[in-house]
C-alpha cells in the first residue's frame, strides 16, 4: 500500500507539473505583456519571449509597441449645408511607447485606441465637417483633413497619453450623394477642358512669341551686319583718303624737290658764268643783279 504522504507530494507535483503546463505562454516580437488577475491589472511588464502565470486565475493580453495601422471606416459626416457624407475609410498610424504601454493601458484599457483615436477622429471629422461646405470639404480643403486630423490626435494624446504617437493619418475621399458626385465629375471635366485650352493658348502664344523672339533677332542680326558692313565702307573710304593725302603728299614733296635741284643747278650754272666774265662786265652784272 502507497504511503499517503507520496500521494500527496505525488499529487502536488502533478498539481505544479499541471499550472506550469497551462501557464506557460509566449508574448510574440514587436509586443508587451499585461496581466490581469481576478480582473485588475498587475504591475508586471512582460517583455518578448517565454513566460509562466498563474492558470485559471491570472490572463495575461499582448499590447502592440511597434508601428502599427489602426483603420476608422463608414465614419458619418455632416456638412453646413445639410448634407451627410461618409468618408469610408481613415487610416491612423501610431506608435506606443514600450515604457508608457502600463500607463496607458492602466487608464484606457488594452483597447485604448478604440477611446484615444477612433472616438477621437469621429469628433474631430463631425466638428470639421459642421463648420465647413460640402465644396470645402469635398474639393478646398480636402488636402487639410489629414494634418488636421493629426495635430488634433497628437494635441490631446500629449495631455492624456504621453507616450502614444500619430505618424501620420490617411483620409480617403468622402463618399457623397450619387446625384452631386456626377455634378463634381461633371464640373471636373469642364475644368479640365477648360485647363487643356488654357495649356493649348499659353502654347501658341509661347511659339507665337518665340517667332516674334527669332524676328526681332534676325532684324538686330541683319541691321548689325549693315551697320558692319557701313563701318567697314567708312573705314576703307578714309583710309583711301589718307592714302591719297600720303601720296599727293609725296608726290609734292617730290616735285618741290626737283623744283630746289633745278634751281639750285640754274644758280650753280649761272655762278660759273658769272666768274667765267672778265672783271669790268662781272662788276656790271653784279650791279645789274642789285637792280630790282
Amino acid at each position: 500500500m502507497m504511503n499517503p504522504q507520496i500521494s500527496v507530494a505525488a499529487c502536488l507535483v502533478g498539481v505544479f507539473a499541471w499550472a506550469c503546463f497551462m501557464g506557460l505562454h509566449m508574448v510574440p516580437e514587436g509586443y508587451v505583456g499585461v496581466y490581469y488577475r481576478a480582473g485588475a491589472l498587475l504591475q508586471t511588464v512582460s517583455q518578448p519571449g517565454m513566460h509562466v502565470m498563474f492558470p485559471l486565475i491570472t490572463s495575461v493580453r499582448h499590447v502592440q509597441v511597434t508601428l502599427q495601422t489602426d483603420e476608422v471606416k463608414n465614419v458619418p459626416c455632416g456638412t453646413s449645408g445639410g448634407v451627410l457624407i461618409y468618408f469610408e475609410r481613415i487610416e491612423v498610424v501610431n506608435i506606443l511607447d514600450m515604457e508608457s504601454a502600463h500607463t496607458v493601458v492602466k487608464k484606457f484599457s488594452v483597447d485604448y485606441d478604440r477611446t484615444l483615436i477612433y472616438n477621437k477622429i469621429h469628433h474631430e471629422l463631425n466638428q470639421f465637417c459642421s463648420v465647413n461646405t460640402l465644396q470645402d470639404v469635398y474639393i478646398k480643403k480636402f488636402d487639410q483633413i489629414d494634418e488636421n486630423l493629426k495635430s488634433a490626435l497628437q494635441e490631446d494624446l500629449t495631455k492624456m497619453a504621453p507616450g502614444l504617437s500619430i505618424v501620420a493619418v490617411r483620409v480617403t475621399k468622402p463618399k457623397i450623394p450619387e446625384t452631386l458626385r456626377k455634378n463634381y465629375e461633371s464640373m471636373e471635366a469642364e475644368k479640365t477642358q477648360l485647363m487643356i485650352a488654357n495649356e493649348r493658348q499659353r502654347v501658341e502664344e509661347k511659339l507665337a512669341e518665340t517667332e516674334r523672339k527669332k524676328a526681332v533677332i534676325n532684324a538686330e542680326k541683319a541691321a548689325q551686319i549693315s551697320r558692319i558692313e557701313w563701318e567697314m565702307k567708312i573705314t576703307q573710304k578714309e583710309s583711301e583718303k589718307k592714302i591719297s593725302e600720303i601720296e599727293d603728299q609725296a608726290a609734292l614733296a617730290r616735285s618741290r624737290s626737283h623744283s630746289d635741284a633745278e634751281l639750285y643747278r640754274a644758280k650753280q650754272a649761272t655762278d660759273s658764268e658769272f666768274y667765267r666774265l672778265p672783271g669790268g662786265r662781272r662788276q656790271q652784272a653784279a650791279a645789274d643783279a642789285r637792280v630790282p
